[in-house]
């Protein structure tokens, strides 16, 4: 299937992060340490210099799970905790990308496990292969983009690293091998031979790292390049390493790093990052470099920012607009909708990129929610503005009434009117015993149809209270259903109840079952509320039995998991298949669908919007309107 990475790949040259160790040892982490240990420990060492690399230029971060598997964790007592070190240290990475609000890709470390295969050493291939995939499987729960086989020797134990990973997941695998100052790994392999075996599987780039400076792999990547078409990554050291005191010191300079680099980029090399030794000041000189040489400049999105005059006037027009376009739209055609969580930090770069290949796509609307999972996000208030400052999409604002007072509310949403928002989603919202404040205070002064009733008193042109408020605003509330709620005669109550403050529109939790949308929509019975179907792409059997069996709320129907779990390595393709097949079955019975990404990974959305001819038609009406509940 395709993946971002592997387009981005193709259009230019990547940047890698450089050394984790490094840095955790001039933290005063000592070398009898386990590192990967410390992604439990200290989770805040850890993100933080994720962060710097991040800041520096880097295009990709590597988890600290280089030595996270059960042979090397063994040593410090850690080796029931393999799972746990994994998917924590991919939930640090992708906390830190989150965080500084860059687009990145999170890639999962995994290193040689320290054993010598039989009949040299006591390990079997069968053994390594299993401790491998253990670790993947932990880095694969965390949500990781890819993997990096870093720092191996030995040929044929990245090759059964390389059949672990292809047989638990299609993610891209970069397979590097570590070679000496005389041209050969370690145990004595060459980069020809490296170069050969490793094309004869089914990797997305391979190459070197580690051991040497950057001077002395220029020839390790010419003579691989002789062997293969694959494209070439490298992170060399910042040089060889001298002991002094106690420390291992790296004399290279930032400047002679990137200079010296410059040489692999002719080689087809198109992830270039560090290994020992090497800073965010080797990586930030390296990007700095980089950049000077690619084909593809990236637009800085802080140019959307300085409007000129005739957009200001544009946007004051759109918030003046009487009727919301998507609610416009919901009587013409069947509608799409895309959902984009804020970042966890204050820059709103990933989010206004993901938003504008959703309007180039064609989408009627995206959906902001609102710190979802009681997570502390950017207010979702903030980032719906900048999407409609710097888009023309129509915006769907969720609005929860756990963090906001009555009076909190309706300033709220005299705000969003005021920019230029019609749609609101009214959600009661997530208990905060469910999010990463536990101990802080719910507010609920009303819930969900509490709120329906206050859009309703604004509508009209006063408060809560009766004052006024001048002109009324036109505000479109819509609300949430699930049609598989374990107490179905409640949700058709309050269904009800909401109905009586008349939304335009329902939105459902997610999705996989057709009999169960079926069996919602005859008990609601007749109503002028359009549904529309909520769909969130499953992206692994893992994945579809978390959402089933931790996810209140969520039924995914035995069928579904069973079809992942032998579709393997290609589940997600299946998924892709499964879903477009649903979206046939359920499409005359909606109004539209509202998608939920995984991870943030748009890219499967936009493959289920083509695969299932929504692209053609999001934009052209259709001759009967279709998803009022009859």
């Amino acid at each position: 299937m395709k993946h971002p990475f592997r387009d981005d790949i193709v259009r230019r040259v990547l940047m890698c992060d450089g050394a984790m160790g490094t840095r955790l040892h001039e933290r005063g982490i000592s070398y009898e340490s386990s590192l990967d240990g410390l992604c439990l420990t200290h989770p805040d060492v850890v993100k933080a210099i994720h962060q710097e690399y991040i800041d520096a230029g880097a295009d990709v971060i590597e988890t600290n799970t280089f030595g996270a598997n059960r042979y090397r964790l063994h040593a410090h007592g850690l080796a029931d905790q393999v799972p746990e070190i994994n998917r924590t240290a991919v939930q640090l990475a992708r906390h830190a990308r989150d965080e500084m609000g860059r687009e990145v890709y999170v890639a999962g470390a995994i290193g040689p496990t320290g054993q010598r295969l039989y009949p040299l050493g006591k390990a079997s291939a069968d053994d390594l292969k299993a401790v491998f995939t253990e670790q993947v499987e932990g880095l694969l729960a965390g949500g990781v983009d890819l993997f990096i086989l870093e720092t191996f020797y030995n040929i044929n134990e990245i090759c059964l690293a390389v059949e672990a990973v292809r047989e638990s997941s299609d993610l891209p695998i970069v397979a590097q091998m570590t070679f000496t100052s005389e041209g050969v790994t370690p145990a004595g392999y060459t980069p020809e031979e490296c170069a050969r075996r490793l094309s004869e599987y089914n990797i997305d780039l391979l190459g070197a790292n580690c051991s040497v400076g950057p001077q002395l792999l220029i020839p390790v990547l010419e003579h691989m390049r002789t062997e293969t078409d694959l494209p070439l990554s490298v992170q060399p050291n910042a040089s060889l390493p001298k002991y002094v005191e106690g420390r291992y010191i790296y004399h290279v300079s930032p400047d002679y790093f990137a200079e010296t680099s410059e040489q692999f980029l002719p080689l087809n090399v198109r992830l270039i990052g560090g290994c020992c030794g090497t800073t965010p000041e080797h990586i930030k000189a390296l990007a700095v470099m980089v950049k000077k040489k690619r084909s593809l400049i990236e637009t800085d999105v802080t140019a959307l920012f300085l409007p000129d005059e005739v957009g200001v006037r544009e946007r004051y027009h759109r918030t003046k607009a009487d009727r919301s376009a998507f609610v416009q739209a919901l009587d013409e055609r069947f509608v799409v909708s895309v959902e984009i969580d804020p970042p966890r930090g204050s820059n709103p770069e990933n989010i206004l990129k993901a938003a504008g290949m959703l309007e180039e796509l064609g989408v009627d609307a995206v959906n902001i929610a609102d710190s979802p999972m009681a997570r502390v996000r950017m207010g979702a208030l903030a980032a719906a503005a900048l999407i409609v400052q710097c888009t023309n999409l129509e915006v769907i604002l969720h609005m929860t009434c756990r963090d906001r007072n009555l009076m909190g509310l309706q300033s709220d949403l005299l705000g969003a009117h005021a920019l230029g928002i019609r749609n609101i989603l009214a959600l009661t919202g997530d208990p905060v015993q469910s999010g990463n404040y536990p101990n802080i205070t719910s507010v609920y002064d009303v819930d969900s149809i509490g709120l329906l009733q206050v859009i309703n008193a604004l509508n009209r042109g006063e408060d809560t209270a009766g004052n006024s408020i001048g002109s009324p605003t036109v505000l479109t509330a819509g609300v949430a259903v699930n049609p598989a709620s374990d107490n179905i005669a409640r949700e058709i109550d309050r269904f009800h109840r909401k109905e009586a403050f008349h939304p335009a529109f329902a939105m459902t939790q997610p999705i996989y079952d057709k009999a169960a949308l079926e069996h919602f929509l005859d008990t609601v019975g007749n109503t002028d509320v359009k549904v529309i179907a909520g769909i969130l792409p499953l992206l692994s059997y893992r994945h579809a039995n978390f959402m089933h069996h931790e996810v209140p709320g969520i039924i995914v129907p035995e069928d579904v998991r069973e079809k992942l779990k032998a579709a393997g390595e290609n589940a997600a393709d299946v998924s892709i298949e499964l879903t477009v097949a649903l979206l046939e079955q359920i499409r005359p019975m909606v109004a539209g669908v509202y998608f939920m990404p995984s991870f943030g990974r748009y890219t499967i959305i936009a493959e289920i919007i083509r695969q299932s001819g929504l692209a053609a038609g999001i934009s052209a009406p259709v001759k009967t309107p279709a998803g009022s509940i009859s």
